[in-house]
C-alpha cells in the first residue's frame, strides 16, 4: 500500500470528524425509517407494502441530502427492509405479487439499512404485533436477544476478542432457556463494505468458524443478535423465496444468457456492492437472470431460513463505533414491555451488564444516566431482562 493509499485508508475511518457524521446521518436516517415501518406493522397489512414504505423512506431521505455537494454522493438503502415473522428467521423481502400478510400475535422482526457515501448503519428490531405486556415465551426471547445485544455492546471493545462475544451471547441466551441462531455473523463495516472481513460469529463449530481478531479503536460494528426459542439450526425450505443479494466483485465468469447479462449490467449501475432486493430489478428478466448470477457465484443470496413450526426468532441489530472515548451505539430502538418467565441472576451476566460504555473522564462526575429506554452518551449500566425487572434498555 502506497504512503497516499494509507493517508486515504486512515482518512475513512472514525478518526475523520467527517466519517463519523455520515455514519450518525445514516444512522438517524434508519432509526426514523425504523419507526416509520413499525407504525405500518398491524394486523392484515401486506408485507410487501411495508417493505416498499421502509426503501422508500430512506431513499426519499437520503435524497435530500448532499444536492449541492460538488462530488457525487452515493446515498440510500444499505440493507433492503425484511420484515420476518414469527419462526422466519429473517431476510423475507417479497416480491411484489406476494400477498403475505401480518396477523395479530405476530412476532415481527424488522431489518433494514441506510448509507451516506457508503457509511453504513443498520438496525433490527423485533416487536409482537398486542396490546400490553409481553408474556410467556415470546417474552423471553426478546429478552434474551435484548440482554445479549446489551452485552456484546460492553464485550466488543478495543482490547477484546470476537470470541469473548461468541461464548457470552451464548451464555445470556441459555439464562432465558433460549439458543443463539446458528450462522449469523455480526461484521465490521468499511466504506462501502457490509461484511467486513474482522466478524464475530453466533455459534462456532468445527463447520463455521471465523478468524480470531480482537476489536481497535476507531473500528465500526453491526452486531447482529437472532435467538430462539427452538434449537437455533434453521433450514432452508423454499430457495425461491430469497429474494436478496449481493454482488461479488471477486468473480469475473461470463454469463452465458441475454437476460443474466442484462440483469448484472443494472446491478453493476445501481446496487455495485449493497445489497438489494429483486424487487428493485426489472421483473421478468431478474426471474430468468439471476439463477445463473447465484449459480456462478456473480450474486450472494441472503436465503430466507426457517426454525420449526411454533418456535418463535427474536433478532436485535445494532451498529457501534468504537470512538476514543468509548462505544457508540447509534441505532436502536425502545422494546415494547416485556414480562419474562426467566429470572437471570448469573454474576458472570450481571458483571458484563455492569460495564461501562463510556470512558469516564478524569476526576469528572460520571454522567447521569438517562431514564430506561433512552439511549444515548450516558455511561449506563444494563440489568437484565427478567422476572424480577422491567428494565427496558
Amino acid at each position: 500500500m502506497s504512503s497516499d493509499d494509507e493517508r486515504d485508508e486512515k482518512q475513512l475511518d472514525l478518526t475523520s470528524p467527517e466519517v463519523v457524521t455520515k455514519y450518525k446521518s445514516a444512522a438517524e436516517i434508519v432509526n426514523k425509517a425504523l419507526q416509520v415501518v413499525l407504525a405500518e406493522c398491524k394486523p392484515k397489512a401486506k408485507i410487501v407494502d411495508i417493505c416498499d414504505k421502509g426503501d422508500a423512506f430512506i431513499k426519499e431521505q437520503t435524497g435530500s441530502m448532499y444536492k449541492n455537494s460538488k462530488k457525487k454522493i452515493d446515498r440510500g438503502v444499505a440493507f433492503p427492509t425484511c420484515i420476518s415473522v414469527n419462526n422466519t428467521v429473517g431476510h423475507f423481502s417479497p416480491l411484489a405479487g406476494d400477498e403475505t400478510v401480518l396477523e395479530e400475535g405476530d412476532m415481527v422482526k424488522i431489518d433494514m439499512g441506510c448509507h451516506i457515501d457508503g457509511f453504513i448503519a443498520l438496525v433490527a428490531h423485533t416487536h409482537v404485533l398486542q396490546q400490553g405486556p409481553l408474556t410467556g415465551r415470546k417474552a423471553d426471547v426478546i429478552a434474551a436477544a435484548n440482554t445479549a445485544a446489551e452485552v456484546a455492546l460492553r464485550l466488543v471493545r478495543p482490547g477484546k476478542k470476537n470470541n469473548d462475544v461468541t461464548e457470552a451471547i451464548q451464555k445470556v441466551a441459555a439464562a432465558y432457556d433460549c439458543k443463539i441462531v446458528e450462522g449469523v455473523l455480526s461484521h465490521q463495516l468499511k466504506q462501502k463494505i457490509i461484511d467486513g472481513s474482522k466478524a464475530i460469529i453466533s455459534v462456532s463449530s468445527p463447520e463455521t468458524r471465523v478468524d480470531d481478531a480482537e476489536f481497535l479503536e476507531n473500528e465500526v460494528y453491526a452486531i447482529d443478535i437472532v435467538a430462539s426459542t427452538g434449537d437455533g439450526k434453521p433450514k432452508l425450505l423454499d430457495e425461491k423465496q430469497t429474494t436478496v443479494y449481493k454482488k461479488d466483485d471477486s468473480v469475473n465468469y461470463q454469463l452465458k444468457m441475454k437476460a443474466s447479462r442484462f440483469i448484472i449490467s443494472e446491478i453493476n449501475q445501481n446496487f455495485p456492492y449493497m445489497p438489494f432486493t429483486a424487487r428493485s430489478l426489472e421483473e421478468k428478466r431478474a426471474r430468468l437472470g439471476l439463477v445463473e448470477c447465484v449459480n456462478h457465484g456473480h450474486l450472494q443470496p441472503y436465503p430466507v431460513l426457517y426454525e420449526k413450526p411454533g418456535d418463535f426468532v427474536a433478532q436485535i441489530k445494532f451498529t457501534v463505533l468504537l470512538m476514543p472515548n468509548g462505544s457508540d451505539r447509534i441505532t436502536s430502538h425502545t422494546l415494547q414491555e416485556l414480562q419474562t418467565t426467566k429470572t437471570v441472576d448469573d454474576p458472570e451476566i450481571k458483571g458484563w451488564l455492569a460495564l461501562g460504555i463510556k470512558k469516564k473522564k478524569g476526576g469528572g462526575k460520571k454522567k447521569k444516566a438517562k431514564k430506561a429506554g433512552e439511549k444515548g452518551e450516558a455511561s449506563t449500566e444494563a440489568e437484565p431482562m427478567d422476572a424480577s425487572s422491567d428494565a427496558q434498555e
